[in-house]
C-alpha cells in the first residue's frame, strides 16, 4: 500500500500572513502581541497582590479567548563576543587588550558551562467570523466566475472588516497589560514570520525581536 508523502505546510493552518495578522485557512485572524515580563520578587508584598489582582481584573474582563505563549530559547552569545574581538582590533593599550581577551575567554567559557536562556512572552488575540467563500461558493454566484476583480475587492473588505474587529481587541489586551504595568507591541509581518520559524526550527537561538 503506497503512502502519500504530505509537506509540512499542509498541517499548518496558516494561510498567510499580512499586515502583521496571521490569516488561517479557516478565515479566522490572529494578532501577536509581545509582552514584556515583570519581577514579582523584586515588588513588596502589597505591590504583588495589587499586580495579581490587576491582571486577574483584566482576564475577567475579556469577553473573547487569549492565548499566552512563552518561547524559552538560548541565548546567542556570539554577536556580543564578535564586537568585543572588533573592540580589541581599536584599542591601543596593551593592558586594555589584554583585559579585554579576558573577559571574552570569561565569557566564552561561562556560557559553555551554563546556558543562559531568555523568554519571551506572547499573547495570541483571534478574531474568529463566518468567512466568505470563494469564487465556488457565495460570491461566485453573485459576482460570476470570471469577475475576478469584483471578487478580490470583497474579499479585500471582508479582511479589512476583520481586522478592525481584531484591532479593537488588540487595543484592549494591550490596555489591559499596561495597567498590570507590561508593555507590549503588536508584532509586524517579518516578526510573526521569524517567531513561526523558531516554532518550527527549536535548534535555532534567540533571534532579534524585541520591544522598543
Amino acid at each position: 500500500m503506497a503512502i502519500s508523502a504530505k509537506s509540512t505546510q499542509e498541517f499548518v493552518p496558516i494561510k498567510e500572513v499580512r499586515d502583521g495578522v496571521i490569516v488561517l485557512k479557516d478565515g479566522s485572524l490572529r494578532q501577536v502581541v509581545l509582552a514584556t515580563s515583570t519581577n514579582l520578587f523584586l515588588k513588596s508584598s502589597d505591590e504583588q497582590r495589587a499586580t495579581i489582582y490587576q491582571f486577574q481584573s483584566f482576564l475577567n474582563t475579556l469577553d473573547f479567548p487569549t492565548q499566552i505563549s512563552v518561547q524559552s530559547r538560548r541565548l546567542d552569545i556570539r554577536p556580543y563576543l564578535l564586537v568585543l574581538e572588533e573592540r580589541i582590533n581599536l584599542q591601543s593599550e596593551p593592558l586594555l587588550k589584554l583585559q579585554t581577551r579576558e573577559y571574552i575567554e570569561f565569557i566564552r567559557n561561562f556560557t559553555e558551562q551554563v546556558a543562559i536562556m531568555t523568554k519571551s512572552f506572547f499573547v495570541v488575540v483571534p478574531f474568529t467570523q463566518i468567512t466568505i467563500r470563494t469564487d465556488t461558493g457565495i460570491l461566485g454566484k453573485i459576482f460570476g466566475r470570471k469577475n475576478t476583480r469584483e471578487m478580490e475587492r470583497a474579499l479585500q473588505l471582508d479582511f479589512e472588516e476583520k481586522r478592525s474587529q481584531l484591532e479593537q481587541r488588540v487595543s484592549v489586551v494591550q490596555e489591559g497589560l499596561a495597567r498590570c504595568g507590561i508593555k507590549s507591541a503588536p508584532l509586524g509581518t517579518e516578526e510573526v514570520v521569524e517567531v513561526f520559524y523558531k516554532v518550527f526550527n527549536p535548534g535555532e537561538m534567540e533571534g532579534k525581536i524585541q520591544i522598543s
